[in-house]
């Protein structure tokens, strides 16, 4: 499973795009990553090719479970990694932007570990 950095990132904005509005559309996509419409609909129809998304008749964009289940990764590690970058005193926009770039490299051991030592004695 696995696929390009930029196309992790197109499908973990889906996700925070579905999460935060519901529907998605290209032109959500590049408001949010400032990328051109051009260029979105490009990726978006990559990502259809390779059977990550659909997108209905109206334009909506949505995660089929290949898709889902890269974007879900993504994002949870984009989270755990930004959150225990601020709890060592690293300020969010720094976290955020550090944590855009591990979140593609870190290898599934070293994630498990630090997900392990963050929720250590936490409920999750």
């Amino acid at each position: 499973m696995k696929i390009q950095e930029s196309a992790e990132n197109y499908l973990e904005t889906i996700l925070i795009l579905q999460k935060r509005t519901g529907a998605v559309r290209s032109i959500d996509i590049a408001a949010e990553l400032n990328f051109s419409k051009p260029s979105v609909s490009v990726a978006m129809r990559n990502l259809r090719e390779n059977g990550y998304i659909e997108v209905d008749k109206e334009g909506h964009i949505v995660l089929l479970d290949q898709g889902r289940e890269i974007a879900e990764k993504i994002y949870e590690r984009h989270t755990l990694i930004s959150d225990w970058l601020t709890a060592l005193g690293v300020t969010p926009s720094v976290a955020s932007e550090d944590a855009c770039r591990i979140e593609h490299v870190i290898s599934e051991e070293s994630f498990a570990a630090i997900k392990a030592h963050t929720y250590a004695g936490k409920p999750r």
